[in-house]
């Protein structure tokens, strides 16, 4: 969905994301999962969001907004480094709507990221990003992020992980 408005940088700001959101992050997932070519697998709900991010507390959002309009969103939750011995946040999803890229709200948002990490005393900020997406690749090296060529993710789900997990019944 386009949008004439011109926003500006200025005009730009980022809070925490409370449960009134919901709506606003679930359009901006399936925005994302749109973009990634992956929207039939984007089976998120606003009450498993609702559960989970505001119940459960398992991540946190940050929400973008442009005049007050949510243009943007950044998921992500702590995790752990063994090596550094403290935790870390990882950054699970970016996302800024098409007509608002460009102003630097993906970079005002990382940058909050990052002093989030800072604040807390944590050690790095992490995430991936699909091979195939050229220009978030080109923005991440703008910052000196630094890809981690020499590591694979891996990913169990749906039956893969069922049947994984029901070898756990003969520990």
């Amino acid at each position: 969905m386009a949008d004439d408005r011109e926003f500006t940088l200025e005009a730009f700001t980022i809070r925490p994301a409370v449960r009134s959101d919901a709506p606003a992050i679930l359009s901006l997932i399936r925005g994302l999962a749109e973009y990634e070519h992956l929207l039939d697998e984007c089976v998120a709900t606003t009450d498993f969001l609702e559960k989970w991010l505001f119940d459960e507390k398992k991540a946190e959002v940050l929400m973008g907004l442009a005049d007050g309009a949510p243009v943007a969103f950044a998921l992500f939750f702590t995790s752990f480094s063994t090596f550094l011995g403290k935790p870390g946040l990882y950054l699970e999803d970016l996302f800024v709507k098409p007509f608002a890229r460009g102003k630097g709200f993906g970079k005002r948002i990382l940058a909050h990221l990052a002093n989030l990490v800072v604040e807390r005393g944590y050690g790095r900020l992490e995430w991936a990003c699909l091979d195939w997406n050229d220009p978030s690749i080109k923005f991440y090296l703008s910052l000196d992020a630094k890809p981690l060529n020499e590591w694979t993710i891996y990913r169990l789900t749906g039956d893969a992980l069922n049947r994984l997990a029901a070898l756990a019944g003969g520990e």
